[in-house]
């Protein structure tokens, strides 16, 4: 258990998948990942869902490209077809993915008639082929990520069959959504708050597999809940809070890595963003490509409402640039003091 714990989060082939921002569609693209890198240097990236279809014949570079500071970053891939994904793996390998994730998880009624997604939940042999063909083509690691059952599923033989198949197939992890979803009725939305946590059946899942890196999935809010999730887990992976309110980040590096944070503070982070976002716009990229993803940085803090409001309005200007996202920033109170992760000085 120690090993595989240090191998989570030190120098291992999993190295920072003690803590990571899920996969999420229409947000964690490249330019929100390199955002998210300069709040934590160790949280484990991971891209948005990309079909085996548009990898195999879209545009490679603008689906899979990214920067070599965003390591560690993992590429997730949806699809049911394990020769597919094999070759899907590793283009993505190729390209520099530290992991290659198998989306097992995703509700939505495209990826039911895609026949991948959670719905494979309901088809366990066939993800174990996936993930062996997978693990034959590339040498990084292939993880898993799902729920713990759908629909009437019962979630204790639903969540052990998945287990079972994809532990033959030699898997190198699992993140677990700790919620059921439910294919009929519910919107993809809906099956992220709707169908009850289960972080039990989480926890009981890692306890009967010791030695097989489990990440937790699902509810999570700060890195201070994480942090207490961690001790029936090895890993746990934060959506929508990290993306709304990403100055939470800033804990991630102190509070679970002993390191201090590359920023000091939300103000920081953007200065040190700041030169991506010049190369970017440079490159004929808008301001709104980057502030898009920032808007949540000043949550709570007195003029957080005014910063977004002119990212807004002004930043989405086609001659927007870092004098706008200066003015925004302006606008926001710096008398507030920034508290630090416990233990480490202000």
């Amino acid at each position: 258990m120690t090993d595989v714990i240090d191998s989570l989060s030190t120098g291992g082939a999993l190295s920072g998948w003690r803590f990571s921002v899920a996969p999420m569609m229409d947000w964690t693209d490249r330019n929100c990942r390199s955002f998210h890198r300069v709040l934590s240097a160790r949280a484990r990236l991971y891209s948005e869902m990309v079909t085996t279809g548009a990898v195999l014949h879209g545009d490679r570079e603008r689906l899979l490209g990214f920067s070599a500071a965003e390591h560690p970053v993992a590429l997730q891939l949806g699809g049911s077809d394990p020769a597919a994904l094999a070759a899907s793996a590793r283009i993505g390998a190729d390209f520099g993915y530290d992991e290659i994730n198998l989306n097992v998880g995703c509700p939505s009624d495209r990826v039911q008639e895609g026949r991948f997604g959670a719905c494979l939940m309901r088809e366990p042999a066939l993800v174990g082929d996936c993930v062996a063909a997978m693990k034959a083509a590339v040498s990084v690691p292939v993880t898993v990520k799902c729920r713990i059952g759908v629909d009437d599923q019962d979630p204790e033989a639903a969540l052990d069959a998945l287990v079972s198949a994809v532990r033959r197939a030699g898997v190198d992890g699992l993140v677990v959504h700790a919620r059921k979803a439910w294919l009929k009725g519910l919107s993809p939305k809906e099956n992220r708050d709707v169908p009850p946590l289960d972080y039990g059946r989480v926890a009981r899942l890692k306890a009967g597999h010791p030695d097989l890196p489990v990440a937790l999935n699902g509810g999570v809010a700060d890195v201070a809940q994480a942090l207490g999730l961690l001790e029936q887990v090895d890993g746990v992976m934060v959506g929508r809070a990290a993306y709304s309110d990403p100055a939470i980040l800033l804990d991630v590096d102190p509070l679970l890595f002993g390191e201090p944070a590359p920023a000091a503070d939300p103000f920081a982070a953007i200065e040190v963003f700041a030169p991506t976002i010049a190369a970017g716009l440079e490159g004929g990229l808008r301001l709104h490509a980057f502030t898009r993803h920032m808007l949540g940085l000043f949550n709570g803090r007195p003029g957080a409402r005014a910063f977004r409001r002119h990212l807004a309005t002004a930043g989405v200007a086609p001659d927007a640039g870092l004098a706008t996202l200066h003015e925004a920033v302006a606008k926001v109170s710096r008398e507030w003091q920034f508290a630090p992760p416990s233990g480490q000085a202000a």
